[in-house]
Parts: structure tokens; sequence; C-alpha cells
């Protein structure tokens, strides 16, 4: 493929790509990590409510004051917080907090404020994940009182002070993080520094008793415009997992193919190789090249690859095939080509995780085949070539290879979180990650759930 499209022409083979978007990967979060979720968010959740709760301007928020200094809130404490499925409709949230309530100068109580909220999952206009709440029900029971005359059964009268739209608010403001680490699954990360990738959802989740599944599309971006990728062979649909993981991630043959597609794109692949041999030495097996050049020269050949790599996955392995041209000449930067080979070669790959990247790099060549594609010096026998030139390109091309795929690729991930105790394993077609997640600090304050 060129290095270099028509904007008009990237544009329209991108349109006719997103026409027919298909996932090429995606991820089951389980019940174990909505329960991560919901342990991590119970610090947040207890400071927004502090926030507002506790604030002068809301001090009525118990609305039988007579004054109002009376029934002040002083301490907010979220003792439980718990994320449950509702397969087929959204998320459940209950938080049980307990509030310290100053009903007179000498005189305090415990109230326990309980909030159950249904929330759905919803792909927002500009492509983002997004939770709102479709139904939202605070209740409100004294637990502790210093009023020795105060009734034994309050909970009534406590209920009827209960301002059930302001604590409701309250709920919608616990969502706005929760959104922000949502609409982070969708930002770019960089690939080379010509080349990002993206995650799209297609469509919002699935809730099912399994967990909250998600479908997503791979692009990547050169100069914030999509390449257009090869079309996937067959439909990628996310498989069922066990895993009693927080997270399994999926990832298809065309996610793999698309990346080092990606890659080649951009050139990154493009290679100068040095050669342990010279004009002369080759002379001595190629006797035209002797009357090409008179004095002893270094050899290099320039690797390129002359159509897109793609990846096999079996149950258990990962194979790359590669498909180059080989151009074996002198001199640079002028170079002069002298022969051409067609090179076709399979390194296994070796796949594993470290944060949020998948990190990627290519074992020994498993095979390698060489075929005269031109030639300044006459005819030249396969065996001949792969003599000469099989032990440059098979150390060349992979030094190169895995110095491209370093800093392996970005994950689709929330901001703030990192996968832990993550396994690898290959599939036919796919591949599953089970792993756990970790919050990372946010700088100026306390992270949630994304």
């Amino acid at each position: 493929m060129a290095r270099t499209c028509a904007l008009g022409i990237v544009l329209g083979l991108l349109a006719a790509a997103l026409a027919s978007g298909a996932p090429d990967c995606g991820g089951i979060l389980t019940p174990a990590g909505l329960g991560y979720l919901a342990q991590v968010s119970k610090q947040h959740a207890e400071t927004i409510l502090a926030q507002d709760l506790m604030a002068p301007r809301v001090s009525d928020l118990l609305l039988g004051s007579p004054k109002p200094t009376r029934n002040q809130i002083d301490s907010v404490k979220v003792v439980d917080l718990s994320l449950s499925l509702i397969p087929d409709a959204g998320l459940r949230l209950s938080i049980d907090a307990d509030l310290g309530v100053v009903t007179a100068p000498s005189t305090s109580k415990v109230v326990r404020l309980s909030i159950l909220a249904d929330l759905q999952v919803e792909r927002n206009p500009e492509g983002n994940l997004e939770l709102s709440t479709t139904a939202c029900k605070p209740t409100m029971e004294e637990t502790q009182s210093t009023e020795e005359a105060e009734s034994k059964s309050p909970s009534l009268e406590v209920d009827k002070e209960l301002d059930v739209s302001k604590i409701c608010v309250e709920v919608s403001r616990l969502l706005i993080l929760p959104n922000e680490q949502l609409a982070s699954l969708t930002a770019q990360f960089p690939v080379t520094p010509s080349c990002q990738v993206r995650y799209v959802p297609l469509a919002a989740p699935v809730i099912s008793e399994q967990g909250v599944t998600v479908s997503l599309q791979t692009t990547f971006l050169v100069a914030g415009v999509a390449l257009p990728l090869p079309a996937s062979p067959t439909p990628f649909t996310m498989p069922e997992s066990a895993s009693a993981a927080h997270l399994t991630l999926a990832l298809s043959t065309h996610f793999y193919t698309s990346f080092f597609f990606a890659l080649e794109t951009v050139g990154a692949f493009n290679m100068t190789l040095m050669s342990p041999l010279t004009t002369a030495t080759i002379a001595q097996r190629i006797s035209q090249m002797g009357s090409l050049f008179q004095e002893d020269r270094p050899v290099l050949l320039r690797v390129a690859f002359r159509s897109s790599p793609w990846v096999v996955l079996e149950e258990g392995s990962a194979t790359l095939k590669l498909f180059l041209t080989a151009h074996v000449g002198i001199g640079s930067p002028d170079f002069q080509s002298i022969l051409s080979m067609n090179v076709d070669m399979s390194a296994g790959l070796l796949l594993s995780v470290a944060d949020v990247r998948m990190m990627v790099s290519a074992a020994a060549i498993e095979d390698m085949d060489l075929s005269l594609a031109a030639s300044d010096v006459g005819p030249v026998p396969a065996a001949l070539l792969e003599e000469l030139f099989v032990p440059a390109l098979r150390d060349g091309v992979l030094a190169r290879m895995n110095e491209v795929l370093s800093e392996g690729i970005y994950l689709p991930h929330a901001s703030n979180f990192v996968y832990t105790d993550a396994s690898v394993v290959i599939h036919k077609d796919y591949v599953l990650i089970p792993c756990n997640l970790r919050l990372q600090p946010r700088s100026g304050g306390q992270s949630v759930v994304g």
C-alpha cells in the first residue's frame, strides 16, 4: 500500500468501512470486577456526599427544621457500596451511609441513609459509553440518638424530612467521574510517532449474568485520519468466559493483523540491513558480480513489505506471516540495487501484558523461502540465495521487528486503571486475557470507577 493516500480516497474508504463496522475486540467485566469497582468507589462516594450534605447551603436538606441551624449534618460515612447486574437492563447501585446529625447544641443522632439507584449504560451521540440513572429510591432510618425523650421508632418522622430530589441529584453527581473514565476508553494512544490507535464502542454494552460485555472496533489513525483496514474474513463475536478475574479482554485475529498492517503502512518495518558479504565474496559464487564492481564494496540489504503481513492464531500459538522484498546492493544513501528477492517468512509471536499494554515480540524465524525477483547478474538459484542471504535476513528482520514492537500496543482501558495478574490464552482466531483491575492514584484527588 502506498505510504500516502489522497485524503478523499481515505475518507471514502473509511466511510465504507464504518458503514459495515464490526467489532474486532472487546471485554467482559465480571461480577467480581463490579465488586472491585464498588470497593474503590466508596471513598469517592463519601467525599461527594459529604461535600453537599454538610455544606451550609444544604442544611435544609432535612425539611422539618424550624431554624436553618437545626438538623445540621456534621459527618458522612459510607459503610457499604455495591454494584450488581440487572440482566438485559443495567446495573443497580446500592449505598448505605451513616449521617451524623446535630439536632440541638447538646444532642445528636445517627441516621442511616440508604440509596437504591438503577443505572443504564448507553452509547451517547459522541460515541462514548455513558452511565445514567433510571430510578432512584433513598430512605432514612435513625440508628442512634442522644435525645432521651425521642421516640423509639422515629424512622417515619425522619423519612418525612427527606428531600428525595436532592438526594437523587447527589447520585447523578456521583456518575460524573465514572463517565469521564468511560469516555477515556475512546482516547487515542500512540503506536508510533506518526500512528495512533483508538477503540470505539459500536453499541451499548450487553448486560447478562456473566457480566457487562462491551464490543469494540479498533481504528488506527495517521495524521488524524483513520486508515482503511483490511476486511476481516470472519465476523468476530465476543466469546463467553468463565474466568473468576475482574475482566476478560478478547482480541481477534483481525485485531493483530490490523496492528501489523498499520505498522507496515507507516513504514515502521522498512529497514536497511548490514551484511557480512562484500561484492568480492559474492563474486566467488556469482561470477557476473565481479564484472560489475572492480573494487570490493560492502553489500547492503534493503527490505520492505511487498504485501501486508497477517497473523494466524491457533490453539496455544500465534504466528506472523511476512511477505517481503529484499534488494541486495551497495551504497548509502545512493543505493544501487544488484538483485531483488521475494522473501516469505514465518515467525512465532510471544504475547504478554504489562500494565495496559499488549507486549508482542517475534520469536525465532520458523521458516523462510527466497526466490529471485529481478537480477543484474543473471539467474541465481534459490538454494544459492538462501545460502548467501538467509543468515543476514533472519537475524536482521527479527531484530528490527522486535525493536519496532518493543513498546507494544495499548489495550482498551479506562484511565487510572491498570491490569494485573494477567494471563494470555491463545485460541483459534482469538486471544483471551483474564486479568484483574488495580486503581492507580489520581493526581489532585481520589480516583473512582470507570
